[in-house]
This record gives C-alpha cells, sequence and structure tokens, in this order.
C-alpha cells in the first residue's frame, strides 16, 4: 500500500457523510476519478463541492505516488539498455511498467486542486466537505476558495493557469463557459458540467454551446452523456478544448512506436535525474 493509499472501507465510509441522494453524483464521482487517472491533470478546478469533492483529491493523491513508482519503474527497466548500449525494443516497450513514455515523467507530477463553493445551498454536503478531506488526510490536497462563481476568477491562485481539469457542478453552467473558458488548456483542457440534458434551461445552454463550437470549429470537441434511468441529474456534458493542441505522434503506420534518439534520450535523462535524488 502506498503512503496516500486510503483503504477503500475507509473512504466509503467518509464519503458516506456527503452523499445526499438527490443531487445524483453516485456514479458521477468515481467516473471523474478514473478521468483523473487517465488524463492526470497537474491544474484540477471543481465548481460546487460535495460528494465529488474527496473523490477528486484521493484520484489526484493516487496519480502522484503512481507517477513516482512509475518512473522509477522506468528507469530500472531502461538502464541495462543504457549501460549495454542497446537500442530500446518492443520487448523494452512491453515490459512493466508497459508502454510509458519517458518524456512523460522528465518533471515530477505534483497537480493542485482548487475547489470553489460559497457554501450558501442548504441542501448541499459542502460545508462538510473539509472535515471528511481532513478525516481522509486529504485536506492539504485541496485549497478551497470560499465564493460564488461569479467573484471566483479573481480569487483563483494566480499561478493556476491553464486549468487542465475543471468540473462544474453548479447551476450556472453558461456563465463557466463565457468567462473562465479562456482559461482552460486549449491543448486539451477538459470540462465536465452536471446536469444539463433533459430540462428546458440545460437544452438551451447545450445548444448555445453547440452553435459556439460550429461558428468556431477545431475550438473544441463535445459529448454529452446521459443517465437514462434517472429523473434529473441526469447527465455529463464533456467538452475537450482543442484549438491550441499540438500534434503527438508516437508511432508510425501499423503502430510501430518511434523509439529514436528523442525517446532514448529523454530516458537517460530520467535516469540521470532519479538516480541523481536517489529515487531509483
Amino acid at each position: 500500500m502506498t503512503r496516500d493509499t486510503i483503504p477503500d472501507e475507509r473512504f466509503r465510509a467518509a464519503v458516506e457523510r456527503l452523499r445526499v441522494p438527490g443531487m445524483g453524483t453516485e456514479v458521477v464521482a468515481p467516473l471523474l476519478s478514473q478521468l483523473v487517472h487517465l488524463v492526470r491533470p497537474h491544474r484540477v478546478l471543481e465548481v460546487g463541492m460535495g460528494y465529488t469533492t474527496p473523490f477528486l483529491a484521493k484520484a489526484l493523491a493516487e496519480a502522484e505516488e503512481l507517477s513516482r513508482t512509475e518512473a522509477a519503474a522506468l528507469v530500472r527497466k531502461t538502464l541495462p539498455y543504457l549501460a549495454d548500449g542497446r537500442e530500446l525494443d518492443e520487448a523494452w516497450i512491453d515490459s512493466e511498467p508497459a508502454l510509458l513514455l519517458p518524456g512523460g515523467y522528465r518533471e515530477p507530477y505534483r497537480p493542485r486542486f482548487v475547489a470553489v463553493d460559497d457554501l450558501s445551498d442548504t441542501s448541499s454536503s459542502a460545508p462538510l466537505v473539509t472535515e471528511v478531506l481532513a478525516d481522509l488526510g486529504l485536506a492539504e490536497r485541496v485549497t478551497v476558495v470560499n465564493s460564488d462563481m461569479r467573484g471566483a476568477v479573481g480569487r483563483l491562485p494566480e499561478e493556476f493557469r491553464p486549468i487542465d481539469f475543471a468540473w462544474v457542478d453548479a447551476w450556472d453552467c453558461l456563465y463557466f463557459f463565457e468567462n473562465f473558458w479562456e482559461l482552460i488548456d486549449p491543448d486539451g483542457g477538459i470540462v465536465v458540467m452536471h446536469y444539463l440534458m433533459t430540462y428546458p434551461e440545460g437544452e438551451a445552454i447545450l445548444e448555445y454551446i453547440a452553435d459556439t463550437q460550429r461558428m468556431a470549429p477545431g475550438e473544441f470537441e463535445m459529448l454529452n452523456l446521459l443517465e437514462s434511468r434517472k429523473l434529473r441529474q441526469n447527465s455529463m456534458t464533456v467538452l475537450r478544448r482543442t484549438g491550441g493542441s499540438r500534434p503527438r505522434q508516437y508511432s508510425d503506420t501499423g503502430q510501430r512506436p518511434r523509439l529514436g534518439d528523442r525517446v532514448r534520450a529523454d530516458a537517460a535523462a530520467l535516469a540521470s535525474s532519479l538516480e541523481a535524488h536517489g529515487a531509483v
């Protein structure tokens, strides 16, 4: 068990205190956690604290610890190749930790998480979040900004740019889209908005966003996911900003990875850095 791992039983018991059945985030929260593991964002914003907050904080803690262990294991499997002057090969790719790109580990992964809430919603569990985070040892993982959405832009930490991942569980998603969008990383930054489908006001916001997408082709991608068995609080809208995306082509035709000088140089630099810090 890694130092940032929280036993599942303890975590479930703690977050149960935050569960409000009418908020509809029982499935959403674990999905957000898995998205964090998938994309490993560096700057995560949550607007509307509650049940999802500890899931995001725990996922970031786990991803940071996993990044450290992956980097060390990546170096250990690479050192024999470097020592013998051998080229990296398919066996190197497929051995554990498999498929990893050394360049993705050159800089330590130290994510930041800012959560915004003015604690005014009496039906929300937001006022209990900091207590639950403290019980789980996750309080230092979250910077809480006590503000409504409209006052939050100017209160975000100065260095909290660009935002790689935003979870918006608040009524005024249109305000977020119009006023926070430029803070989102144009190279693939992700915004996930809650409950915009199956009611008139939400559908109007979705149409507005779709119109914006049509007028600015290539600026972002959009996907709506529906929990069709639920009467409300039953959807997620995922926007991925792409206007400034850098090309990433790691393989040639037939998925033959490019294991040339750049990958080898990154592997050597990573090995040198971790060995210098005694991390291998």
